[in-house]
């Protein structure tokens, strides 16, 4: 009954009369037409309202996926609604606490063991931590054993309160334990050590701030907030009895693996060409399966063009038979110059692809083969194409890792017309579905090799032991890669690890083989979540493999996926179809986990600017916000608030350009536009777009201003909604793109997990950087802290500065003044660099001048502008002008001996830190590389290609044995000792240019 309303609601009237129609056959559909217009009467008011809202959210009007008119939207977006009343009727059921976790998930490690370097930094084993009482300044110390548990922690606290006030003892069950400035809670019963929280401020060396609150006074969003349209269909169509299953006429198929045809695809047209006339152009086909070509390349000839159009009506017959043709094959296209002297080529780039003949691409398209439906596409299409891009050319004139979308802008787009073939006169041709996968496989199991499967030798399994260790990147052999079929079943209960290098070795192009694979992945063992990250790459297209992969995801704990979400977002474009199962997965985790939410809502609406992924993301933004309802009033306010900042970021633009006004004028304007009502009032109860931990109680302007650089960012300060808590200060910039600033800082703090499951905690700051839309984001602010190029200043040193010593331990002597916390300054500051040396070495961060290195109070070194990466270093005049592989200044040396020129015992603590720092992350280098090939889509201009990864394998030397590798790594360790000056040296030269001298 409910289903078939939803169905019914969602059509248009003539599908909707087309569905009563049709299911006259299995009921009496009078009730269903009476609930219609019922629901049309009260849920219309609601549902527009719910879809405006929507709307403005997610920055698409929702009538605009409704003009597409396309099956596959329509279909998703039906599923995607199941999905999210089916979550909405779960949240009601749910708990208090059970909502309680939904909102403010809690924050704790697995283990309740406290690390060695966590536990020297606590005296005794004892915790010393302060608790408040609610809306009161009475607040308690307390000094217990570490491993005291919540409840033990809330007796000890009504107890001191019932003997200081003189009442009766109240019951810790009325009550929470919250973080004092954070919108988090210790609501489980778990060893104060376990929260996160604490263990930070262990580590920090800091007194731990809690608040005892009462449950009573905890928000938790309530049902009135906003009422779906699924709402109102739950409540009118409860009185009806029965069920309806809709009844839909079953399309008899031929299966694809019937068809022993080659895949023929005939070139009509192309229209609107953005060339010149009577240049000769010509087309180029391809078919690939995850980044490789399936068989040769297909090219049309070449013809005129006239008036921005050109005509073919040609053949184009592939060595490929339809039955060998992979579900997700895609079929990829060119529309290329073509000239045959250097004559005819004047200033354009063309290329060279034969003796005589030049190419210049104009235009890419890819489609996939088999629809949705998994119907073989036929007919005539026309493909509206993308213009191609010179930064993102490869070798090839295709491009494969680009997406499956057309063109939205139909109006300048070029069009190219093609047909598909047709191989059945009667009935459409249909990629068999998994059952009949799986009985042909178990039909022809081994039929390469007599029906008696191999196993290796004890030489053998060393072999394929030693291949399955080598890197993603490895150029596998012809003859390993046959090796590793023919051992396929050692592969399967042995080394479950080598999936990936099994799936490379697979001939695509064989239905055999394919579905081989397929039944062995029924009875493959799961892999960790770390290593099936891999398989959701570009290399790896096939359904099958990627359902694999997300099944493996699904062991993965909230804060591992948080830690891997960004990478899993853009794993979203390497996917053929809107529905698939990483986004059943993803919108799932979202919807039990706020936090979760929160983060996959901004990752999707910071891209959806972006024309090839605006549906895509689109659509799992909205069935996100039908399935969050409860969240959207917050998110909404984060989006209004950055709309007002971009607005106040425009205005000191244009009044710097027009008026030339002076800073303090412009600085009292910024304030003057953010003390207005309505900028102002919409930052009360502001959950930061940051971190959704920290809510604002209002905004600082006083404390407020703008920054010197080109794009003026905003500094931000907001009183926290906790009282007798630090502020919270964040930058609002508009003009630069955070992407790959994002993208490194989460690669940090991936290196820094690694590096603490091992033992080491090297105080890294990972501070929190997030992109909000196209060249706009938020960034936290680290407190305390000063850039090298100012701490020279403040201590008195010209420019020449870079190339002396002293300065930044003079600096941490100020902050320092006793011997005791001095020695912890020193000591900071050298497991920070050490691990700042090494993440910079491995992720080949460029541009390390003296105001990309900051250094805290406390000691720790942390670098920040991360917009050179993957060794792209800068030159001047084809000169690299860093010619070191980390930065390792005499001056840092300096502060690590405690002013000793010498390389004394804590220099080489130092380097044995390094080193170790280094070995650890080689052993993950596999997990780098794969995070790394996830992001090839993002479009950021320094990771477009698979050549940009091998900076990556570079670094690791991962071909290198330990030994050779520890080896290889102390050599890029004393070239950067012992080249510091060349670091000084452009030191000096970005000083002198940024005018960073004062007077002697």
């Amino acid at each position: 009954m409910q289903t078939y309303i939803f169905r019914c609601i969602n059509q248009t009237t003539s599908e909707q009369e087309e569905l009563i129609e049709e299911n006259k056959r299995v009921c009496d559909v009078r009730p269903f037409q009476a609930i219609l217009r019922l629901v049309e009467k009260k849920g219309d008011k609601a549902e527009t309202q719910l879809n405006a809202q929507i709307g403005l959210l997610i920055g698409k009007g929702l009538h605009e996926f409704d003009a597409l008119k396309n099956p596959e939207v329509n279909d998703f977006r039906w599923k995607m609604r199941l999905t999210c009343n089916e979550w909405t009727k779960n949240y009601e059921r749910k708990t208090w606490m059970e909502k309680l976790s939904y909102k403010y998930p809690l924050q704790v490690e697995k283990s309740p063991e406290l690390p060695s370097f966590l536990l020297k930094r606590i005296k005794e084993r004892n915790l010393v931590l302060t608790v408040r009482l609610e809306c009161s300044e009475m607040s308690f110390k307390f000094c217990v054993p570490h491993s005291t548990k919540t409840s033990e922690l809330l007796e000890y606290v009504l107890n001191k309160k019932s003997f200081l006030c003189g009442r009766i003892k109240e019951s810790a069950a009325a009550y929470l334990l919250k973080i004092n400035g954070r919108e988090e809670f210790l609501f489980k019963d778990y060893p104060l050590s376990q929260y996160k929280y604490i263990r930070q401020m262990i580590s920090d060396e800091k007194i731990p701030e809690l608040i005892m609150i009462s449950k009573a006074n905890v928000e938790l969003e309530h049902d009135n907030i906003y009422e779906s349209i699924d709402d109102i269909f739950t409540k009118n169509t409860s009185s009806v009895n029965g069920t309806v299953t809709l009844s839909r006429k079953k399309t008899h198929t031929i299966s694809a693996w019937t068809i022993q045809d080659p895949f023929i695809i005939k070139i009509d047209s192309v229209c609107k060409l953005n060339c010149e006339d009577e240049i000769q152009v010509a087309v180029q086909a391809g078919l690939c399966h995850g980044g490789e070509l399936l068989c040769e390349l297909q090219s049309t000839t070449a013809v005129v063009v006239l008036g921005g159009e050109a005509e073919w009506r040609e053949e184009l017959k592939f060595d490929l038979e339809v039955c060998n043709i992979p579900r997700m094959t895609r079929l990829c296209l060119v529309v290329y110059e073509v000239a045959h002297s250097m004559k005819c080529i004047k200033a354009r780039k063309y290329r060279c692809i034969g003796p005589d003949l030049y190419v210049n691409p104009i235009a890419w398209v890819n489609t996939t083969v088999y629809d949705f439906k998994n119907l073989l596409k036929t007919g005539t299409v026309t493909l509206h194409m993308w213009w191609y891009s010179y930064e993102l050319q490869n070798d090839d004139l295709l491009n494969p890792l680009g997406t499956v979308v057309a063109n939205p802008d139909l109006d300048n787009a070029t069009g190219l017309t093609l047909t598909f073939q047709k191989y059945h006169s009667l009935h459409p041709v249909s990629y068999p579905p998994l059952n009949k996968i799986l009985d042909y496989a178990k039909e022809h199991l081994y039929e390469d090799t007599d029906g008696i499967p191999h196993h290796a030798s004890k030489a053998y399994r060393k072999h394929l032991s030693e291949i399955c260790a080598q890197d993603p990147l490895h150029q596998m052999h012809e003859q390993d890669k046959d090796l590793i079929w023919f051992l396929r079943q050692d592969c399967l209960h042995r080394f479950p690890h080598s999936l990936p290098k099994l799936l490379r070795s697979l001939k695509w192009y064989h239905y055999h083989d394919v579905a081989e694979v397929t039944a062995l992945l029924q009875d493959w063992e799961h892999l960790l979540p770390e290593q099936a990250l891999e398989l959701l790459d570009y290399a790896y297209a096939d359904q099958a493999v990627r359902s694999f992969a997300v099944k493996c995801l699904k062991k993965m704990s909230d804060e591992d996926l948080s830690l891997y979400l960004l990478q899993l977002v853009q794993a979203l474009k390497h996917e053929s179809y809107l529905y698939c199962d990483l986004v059943q997965f993803l919108l799932c985790r979202a919807l039990r986990n706020q936090h979760l939410g929160h983060q996959l809502f901004w990752l999707l609406r910071s891209e959806m600017y972006v024309p090839s992924v605006s549906v895509r993301f689109g659509l799992l933004l909205e069935a996100y916000c039908r399935g969050a309802v409860k969240h959207m009033k917050s998110l909404s306010k984060q989006v209004e608030v950055l709309n007002k900042l971009k607005a106040i970021n425009k205005l000191i633009h244009v009044e710097s350009f027009k008026r030339k006004e002076s800073k303090e004028k412009l600085r009292f304007l910024m304030q003057e536009a953010l003390t207005m009502n309505c900028n102002h009032d919409v930052f009360i109860g502001l959950h930061c777009p940051l971190q959704p931990v920290y809510k604002v109680h209002k905004l600082r302007v006083e404390k407020c201003r703008f920054m010197d650089s080109k794009m003026k960012p905003l500094w931000l300060v907001c009183e926290n909604s906790d009282s007798f808590c630090q502020d919270i200060y964040m930058i609002y910039k508009n003009g630069d793109d955070l992407r790959q600033d994002m993208l490194t800082l989460q690669m940090i703090r991936i290196m820094d997990k690694m590096w603490k499951d091992e033992g080491l905690d090297f105080r890294m700051i990972p501070y929190q950087c997030i992109s909000t839309d196209y060249n706009e984001g938020l960034i936290e602010v680290v407190l305390n802290a000063e850039t090298i190029a100012n701490i020279q200043k403040e201590k008195g040193f010209s420019a020449t500065s870079a190339f002396k010593k002293g300065s930044l331990l003079a600096w941490l002597k100020d902050h320092n003044p006793d011997e005791n916390s001095l020695n912890k300054a020193v000591e900071e500051f050298t497991l920070s660099c050490a691990g700042y040396c090494v993440a910079t070495y491995v992720l080949g961060i460029a541009d390390r001048h003296s105001d990309n290195i900051m250094v805290k109070t406390n000691g720790q070194l942390f670098h920040i502008d991360f917009g050179h990466i993957l060794g792209n270093f800068k030159e001047k005049f084809g000169i690299r002008r860093e010619r070191v592989p980390f930065v390792l200044t005499n001056d840092f040396v300096y502060v690590i001996t405690r002013g000793n020129s010498q390389k004394n015992q804590a220099f080489c603590r130092f380097q044995e830190y390094c080193e170790e720092a280094f070995m650890i992350l080689r052993r993950k280098g596999t997990l780098i590389i794969s995070l790394f090939a996830m992001m090839l889509s993002t479009g950021i201009p320094e990771l477009t290609s698979e050549k940009d990864l091998y900076y990556l394998r570079e670094t690791l030397v991962l071909d290198m044995t330990e030994t050779g590798a520890l080896q290889h790594f102390r050599s890029k360790f004393m070239e950067a000792l012992r080249n510091s000056w060349k670091t000084s040296l452009n030191w000096l030269a970005h000083n002198l240019a940024k005018d960073n001298k004062i007077a002697d």
